[in-house]
């Protein structure tokens, strides 16, 4: 295996072509000189709809020569251009011995500060360092075609609408460019029909201009006037208008240099009261994992949608950058819930949020059903004009089956009844759609089978069209009952009734638990293979095993559906040559025929499956394979830039040959849950599960060699907040000291409530030496 050096150069930007600007639901998309070029794929994109097709900068007709630029932070950018005076004679015979150009040596600087928010603030600032006065005619040449993000990614356009552009002075003195689109599409979809209308625009604002702006031939034209070492400003207002007329700015898009906004409030609120990692630079990858967590925090919080907002501590982030800018139920829940160490706010605002999108009736275009959850609700101009069911799809049995389990855990993290309690029915109406509408073949498993003419049809954890395969190779057809989503189903049953038995709900919590205690025994039985130690991918549609050797039965470590007996021997075919590359677990064995390490489901990577799979491996004691799949992600973090991990890497082995991985070429990044993956991997390597209702907080931590130490500090467990180190000892073991603490919590030495592996003799021992004063 090629060994992880610090040293190594290697940094791996996924998205090495542009730079994204981004903050909730508006994306600006740059090349890597900072602009958006003639027929490219960038833009600024808000709700996934293009606005700007076009923005670049001219000096005299020519583009300055870009200098250097990128991202200060995920909503703010920086770039430099230059360019010679128009009065410079050319370049000098007189080089010197450095080669300089003229330049360097005779320099018009263009400084570009861009900010986003609602929309888009740039100062613009021109400087002249020379010696000499100069003028010249500063020019932004832009446009705008509102099409869909999908399309301007794909070609052929397919909404068609009216396109308008006017000049003008507002009422408070400034100039603005304004584009105006809108469309009507007559629509009919199995039953759906109407007509649906789509109204967005663009406005592009000057303010605090030095000079008066004109507008010709899609640029807007400034004349700049110039003496030595004095500067040239301006501010662009980039203002969207979504399905409302245009609006004044009213704190939209602040300047870059003071952040002043609502948004930035919230974040910096956020930012906070969040969970803080802190450690010594000791252990190879500490370093890496403080980064890491840090960088983490910051891009959830990034991906924030704040039309989406129940109130300041309850809100709900996008999938990732830059396709996934919308809602998406499964994603946004794994994520809360593997992002729980940094605090309750993501879970509250998700549950809170997903029941007002819960199906209601019967309506097969958008595959839903009465009490299934959402899969995803965009949009974006395709959407929002009908042409597809993605304004409001269901197709997806992970988001139904996972939300009981993470209502469960908000419980766990808060054990506030008046937060839950609305929770309870739409939680109970999940879990009766999945008994109701999934017993596709009556043999008491959870099967899928899209009912749309646009559905997906693989509709569990891997969603994409040829995820499921048989051990040849081939496709296999719904319906297809995966492994992973039974384990959902039982882990949704069991830990609700649990929630329900503390409402007093005891009658349906007795049915609930004797449900899910025989789901997991049919389950063992039935998709158990002895003679590869390991479960079936799943069942097809005759109820047969789907013999593939895949990462999804680790989802059922993950859930405990797992016999205890069985667990060891699944999570060791994990770490079989085949599925285990080094850097993290496949998706698929490349001894599959339709391994491909670079697809999207079979033979990839995906970090967010090993969150989960942390929490099973501490659920069943397996710390040394929790040590190593851990080390392998941090290591993998440390050659991405910025420590941040994409949506999904490929699925080479790691070795001489193949000493850092190559990129799923549509890779999202940041993304949610790749992001929330990383806290998960921590919060089982300390043991960490809280229990809010009884005012506990059960620690058992097992820290491997190169992560020595950590300090959490902000760490809150219900009304109770608390600052713990977590540190290795010479023989070992691991041990944590609590620095401070407010509010009444118990700290306990202590295996998981629902671990299967810890007998009483080690619990007793572990709860006496809890309550000793430590030395």
């Amino acid at each position: 295996m090629f060994d992880f050096n610090p040293s190594f150069l290697v940094r791996i930007h996924p998205h090495r072509e542009n730079f994204h600007i981004s903050q909730g639901r508006t994306v600006f998309q740059v090349d890597m000189e900072g602009i958006v070029a003639p027929e490219s794929a960038d833009g600024l994109f808000v709700s996934r709809t293009r606005l700007l097709s076009l923005y670049r900068y001219l000096i005299d007709g020519k583009p300055p020569k870009a200098n250097v630029m990128g991202n200060v932070k995920q909503h703010s950018w920086l770039g430099y251009y230059i360019a010679s005076p128009p009065e410079s004679s050319g370049d000098s015979e007189d080089q010197g011995s450095g080669q300089m150009e003229e330049i360097s040596e005779k320099t018009i600087e263009l400084r570009v500060s861009r900010y986003v928010g609602q929309g888009v603030h740039e100062d613009i600032d021109i400087t002249n360092f020379t010696q000499e006065s100069t003028q010249f005619r500063f020019e932004l040449e832009l446009d705008a075609d509102f099409a869909d993000q999908e399309k301007v990614q794909k070609g052929k356009r397919e909404q068609q609408g009216k396109l308008e552009r006017k000049w003008r002075q507002a009422p408070g003195g400034f100039w603005e460019l304004v584009f105006d689109y809108k469309v009507e599409h007559a629509y009919s979809h199995q039953g759906n029909s109407g007509l649906s209308r789509l109204h967005r625009g663009l406005t592009v604002r000057i303010q605090n201009s030095d000079s008066l702006p004109s507008y010709e031939e899609g640029r807007i034209q400034f004349h700049v006037k110039l003496s030595p070492r004095k500067s040239w400003h301006s501010c662009i207002q980039l203002l969207p208008a979504i399905e409302e007329p245009h609006t004044s700015p009213q704190n939209l898009c602040p300047s870059f240099f003071e952040e002043s906004s609502s948004i930035d409030r919230l974040r910096d609120s956020f930012l906070r009261s969040a969970t803080k990692f802190r450690a010594p630079v000791s252990g190879r990858l500490t370093p890496v994992v403080v980064a890491l967590l840090e960088r983490a925090k910051e891009d959830l919080i990034a991906l924030r949608l704040h039309d989406l907002d129940h109130c300041e501590d309850a809100w709900v982030m996008a999938a990732g950058l830059p396709t996934y800018v919308a809602l998406f139920g499964r994603d946004t829940l794994t994520a809360a819930w593997e992002a729980a160490l940094l605090g309750p706010e993501m879970m509250s605002g998700t549950l809170a949020e997903l029941p007002r999108w819960q199906g209601t009736v019967v309506n097969d275009w958008r595959d839903e059903q009465p009490g299934r959850m959402l899969h995803e609700a965009h949009d974006s101009p395709l959407a929002a004009l009908q042409f597809k069911p993605l304004s409001r799809y269901y197709g997806s049995m992970t988001t139904s089956a996972f939300y009981p389990v993470v209502v469960s855990e908000l419980w766990h993290w808060t054990g506030n009844k008046e937060l839950v309690y609305p929770l309870i029915r739409p939680a109970m109406n999940a879990i009766r759609w999945l008994d109701e509408y999934t017993h596709l073949l009556g043999d008491g498993f959870y099967y899928y089978k899209t009912r749309s003419e646009q559905g997906g049809k693989n509709q569990g954890w891997k969603d994409s069209g040829d995820a499921i395969v048989r051990e040849d190779g081939s496709q296999v057809e719904a319906p297809i009952a995966t492994c992973e989503e039974q384990g959902f189903v039982y882990a949704s049953k069991l830990q609700f009734a649990e929630v329900l038995w503390w409402m007093d709900m005891k009658e349906e919590a007795r049915q609930l638990y004797h449900e899910a205690g025989e789901l997991k025994k049919r389950f063992n039985e039935v998709f158990w293979m002895d003679d590869e130690g390991f479960f079936a991918l799943g069942l097809d549609s005759k109820g047969e095993p789907i013999r593939t050797i895949a990462s999804d039965p680790g989802h059922c470590i993950a859930t405990g559906i797992a016999e205890t007996s069985l667990a060891e021997k699944t999570v060791e075919r994990l770490f079989a040559d085949d599925m285990f590359t080094g850097w993290g677990i496949r998706t698929l064995s490349s001894n599959n025929p339709a391994y491909n390490p670079y697809s999207y489901h079979r033979g990839s990577v995906w970090p967010v499956e090993h969150g989960a799979f942390a929490m099973g491996f501490m659920r069943y004691g397996l710390w040394g394979r929790l040590d190593q799949m851990s080390r392998a992600l941090f290591e993998a973090s440390a050659i991405f830039q910025y420590y941040r991990l994409p949506e999904v890497f490929s699925g080479h082995p790691r070795d001489d040959q193949h000493p850092f991985p190559a990129l799923y070429p549509k890779t999202n990044w940041p993304q949610a849950w790749s992001a929330s993956a990383m806290f998960s991997l921590l919060q089982a390597m300390l043991g960490i599960y809280p229990y809010a209702p009884l005012n506990i907080l059960i620690a058992d931590p097992h820290l491997p060699e190169w992560l020595p130490e950590i300090t959490l500090e902000d760490l809150r467990i219900g009304d109770a907040t608390i600052r713990i180190h977590f540190y290795r000892k010479k023989n070992g073991r691991s041990d944590y000291n609590i620095l401070e603490q407010h509010g009444s919590l118990h700290v306990l030495r202590q295996p998981s409530p629902w671990s299967l592996t810890a007998n009483f003799g080690e619990r007793f021992k572990d709860l006496v030496m809890s309550a000793m004063p430590k030395r």
